[in-house]
């Protein structure tokens, strides 16, 4: 297990971006059942990430800083809108429409890009920094994000 929030999000978020890549990769090379079969694993991974995000890391930034309508706020924004491409992708994906593909995709890399920058830069540190348990929060986003969880 990585030894902090930090570390841990942010191998998770180059392992989404490794199979979003290889994704796209498919769909320029034509190769369409290899591009529905990554997809379908990025969109997985990105839903459980942004899942654990909003259901267990931002509530408990909010409730340890006390800042509600800051940076978690913009974050769960941008999480919408990358739901909405990922949508866009899976119809271009479904209807074998590279072009419109591409352009979705290159869009929502850029979002990814820049929304990662901010969570690994400021919000994961200082998520590790300000909440009482920072191990055991490590425990339960590990658990959403690997589909593995011990409560059950």
């Amino acid at each position: 297990m990585m030894t902090s929030i930090p570390e841990f999000m942010t191998a998770k978020h180059r392992e989404c971006d490794e199979v979003f890549i290889a994704a796209e990769n498919a769909i320029t090379d034509n190769n369409w059942p290899l591009a529905a079969q990554t997809f379908n694993q990025f969109a997985k991974e990105l839903e459980l990430h942004l899942q654990a995000e909003e259901e267990i890391l931002f509530p408990e930034f909010e409730q340890a800083t006390g800042i509600t309508q800051g940076p978690t706020q913009v974050m769960r924004g941008e999480h919408q809108q990358m739901r909405a491409l990922v949508a866009d992708l899976t119809q271009a994906l479904n209807e074998k429409n590279q072009q419109a593909y591409i352009g979705a995709s290159e869009t929502l890399m850029v979002l990814m890009q820049q929304h990662n920058m901010k969570e690994e830069m400021m919000l994961y540190p200082m998520t590790q920094q300000r909440v009482p348990a920072p191990e055991a929060l490590l425990t339960r986003v590990t658990e959403h994000c690997t589909g593995t969880d011990i409560s059950d």
